[in-house]
């Protein structure tokens, strides 16, 4: 799946999981697929989405979808803590709201590895070798705009 249509599938699907209230188009400048999800509680995480083709393929041939197992769902993770998200239990519970989606071109979906919170994100492999990479790029509180810094994230929003 390629970046495109990633985002769209993130936007159409990820609302589903329980504790997703919205996702829009993250109206970044400079980023031509971003995503703002905003949790039940208010709070929101802004999403780079960059990704890679699978091996052989070609921006300027038409995408061939490849389809599988879809990957098997999973338990989603505790979300809030003390009412608040960190970028490590967002990272958790979007790659299992990918996960669950049931899409047949999933392999799987990942949190980037914990003890990493720099770059906190999910990954997302697809059965065809194509790579999504979800990267977050800003968070805020329920109420607050979006900061004027990239990758300055909060600890808890």
């Amino acid at each position: 799946m390629r970046p495109a249509r990633f985002h769209q599938f993130a936007i159409d699907t990820l609302p589903k999981a329980p504790d997703v209230q919205a996702v829009e188009d993250g109206g970044e400048s400079g980023r031509p697929y971003s995503l703002h999800v905003t949790f039940t509680n208010g709070s929101q995480v802004w999403i780079g989405v960059t990704g890679t083709l699978a091996p052989g393929d070609k921006y300027d041939i038409a995408e061939q979808p490849v389809h599988g197992d879809a990957p098997s769902e999973i338990p989603y993770p505790p979300l809030f803590d003390s009412g608040s998200v960190t970028p490590a239990t967002a990272q958790a519970y979007l790659a299992a709201a990918t996960t669950n989606t049931g899409n047949t071109e999933i392999l799987a979906a990942e949190p980037y590895n914990d003890d990493d919170v720099q770059n906190p994100g999910f990954g997302v492999t697809f059965h065809n070798g194509a790579k999504i990479w979800c990267l977050f790029t800003h968070t805020a509180r329920a109420g607050q705009a979006r900061g004027s810094r990239a990758y300055d994230l909060q600890g808890s929003f």
